[in-house]
């Protein structure tokens, strides 16, 4: 199959290109470099033994993004272009819309030009907001908190809508809980441009020394231990729903939103105890007050995930920190070192 990649460079991206390349498809990836890197395409070549077609290019560049998909014709399209950073999409509101909603209707209309009726989307499970119950089904009311988590849920209305309209067509919105980890080789990994958003990049650079210590926001929810609790699923497992869901796009018609999670909680000491297991030493650590609009748990439902794509997590926290060190100890600067 031909496979266009929206943000193939990125982090998810890169790791899903593996897969892909690795079953045999012929991938084209468009990507601006704005949050990645052309080295992890060239580690991607190096860790597959194949090629690919690269562009450089914005998804806000219709023009450019119609010509591009004309000249490839692609079979399906997985979308991972975006902005998704939660706390500065406050600050900028309106560049997250306009990259990540009106760079969503720009594809689907290069997408129309180009007769491709197949797309899974990155979205995430912020759409759901405050959880009114958990675990997280595809059945929870969808009610986000900032404007990152409002423009993926507006992307994902945009496909659906389009979906609906156009005969034929094939779109699977992939709501990811907390990507971590890195491939097993350690060459490609989470690379963070700069201080890390989310908590296990963080901790690898504390690991790795190069930050101080971690600030732990809260140790008296009602969670195991009073720190927040969140569904961890392992890059390579996600890049794996990601192939059963191209597979599950070419077999189906119409839109079907879909949790990648493992289905379980993991807490914040509990995470940084298995990150000290993985580098062999303890992680400096102080407790700060709770964040405004943080929440004790979140945790995935998965079993729809099980039922359509035949796909389930199967990596543990172990392997998760394993991998992640493994990437972080050998490229302690990312790939700015290569």
């Amino acid at each position: 199959m031909k496979v266009f990649v929206t943000g193939g460079a990125g982090y998810i991206g890169s790791h899903t290109l593996v897969a892909l390349l690795a079953a045999g498809h012929e991938v084209c990836v468009f990507d601006n470099y704005s949050n990645s890197s052309p080295v992890s395409l060239a580690r991607v070549r190096q860790l597959t033994n194949r090629d690919m077609e690269m562009v450089e290019g914005d998804i806000c560049d219709l023009d450019r993004l119609t010509a591009t998909l004309a000249a490839f014709t692609p079979d399906a399209v997985m979308h991972f272009a975006g902005l998704k950073a939660v706390g500065e999409s406050n600050d900028i509101p309106l560049r997250y819309y306009q990259t990540n909603v009106t760079g969503t209707m720009n594809l689907l209309a290069a997408m129309d030009a180009a007769e491709c009726r197949r797309i899974v989307f990155s979205s995430s499970a912020t759409v759901y907001g405050e959880a009114q119950y958990l675990p997280f089904d595809e059945a929870h009311p969808i009610g986000p908190t900032n404007p990152y988590g409002r423009t993926k849920a507006m992307a994902e209305g945009v496909i659906g809508d389009w979906a609906s309209a156009t005969p034929g067509a094939s779109a699977v919105l992939l709501r990811y809980f907390n990507p971590v980890g890195a491939h097993e080789s350690g060459r490609i990994g989470e690379d963070p441009r700069d201080i890390p958003n989310n908590l296990m990049p963080f901790v690898a650079q504390v690991a790795v020394g190069r930050r101080d210590k971690l600030s732990i926001f809260g140790d008296d929810y009602d969670t195991r231990d009073g720190t927040g609790e969140r569904d961890y699923i392992h890059v390579v497992d996600l890049a794996a729903a990601h192939l059963a869901a191209i597979e599950y796009a070419v077999r189906t018609t119409g839109c079907e939103a879909l949790n990648v999670g493992t289905g379980q909680g993991i807490t914040v000491r509990e995470l940084v105890a298995a990150y000290e297991r993985a580098c062999g030493h303890p992680i400096a650590f102080e407790i700060a007050p709770r964040r405004p609009g943080d929440v004790a748990s979140s945790y995935a439902a998965t079993a729809k995930a099980r039922e359509l794509l035949g796909w389930r997590a199967a990596l543990d926290v172990d392997a998760m920190c394993a991998s992640s060190w493994r990437w972080q100890s050998e490229n302690p600067h990312g790939f700015e070192g290569d």
